[in-house]
């Protein structure tokens, strides 16, 4: 069989990494917090932003990447360009404040550190008697 590296092109086209799988988090529970780690390669620490908002923190990144490929003689035979915006986001309960959450990035994985709560105490009924 040939080689034809035309084909190449097209098989990048439909086979290339999707970036649905990005911000592929793991959660651990501790003994006091939980932990949960992202990954996110090829993103910049300053391109990572947090808010915690109605008891839900939002994760949320954006990209810019470029792509040239040369031949042998630097005539481009493609040049791609990607820019995208990625988010999750995680209900921590409304006991928590920004304050409480703790967050750390290195080597393209985000860590982020949330408290538990102790659980919230069930108010007991009070009957009022009647004379």
């Amino acid at each position: 069989m040939m080689y034809y590296p035309t084909f190449d092109l097209f098989d990048d086209l439909f086979t290339s990494n999707s970036r649905n799988d990005f911000m592929k988090c793991d959660i651990v529970e501790k003994e006091d917090k939980y932990q949960l780690s992202m990954e996110m390669p090829g993103i910049k620490k300053e391109n990572i932003h947090m808010e915690l908002k109605n008891g839900y923190l939002k994760i949320g990144a954006t990209t810019t990447e470029n792509k040239e490929d040369k031949d042998s003689q630097g005539k481009v035979l493609r040049k791609e360009r990607f820019s995208g915006s990625y988010s999750r986001s995680f209900y921590v309960g409304n006991n928590i404040s920004q304050e409480d959450i703790k967050a750390s990035f290195d080597n393209g994985e985000l860590t982020i550190l949330i408290p538990k709560n102790a659980p919230a105490k069930v108010e007991e009924n009070h009957f009022i008697p009647i004379e």
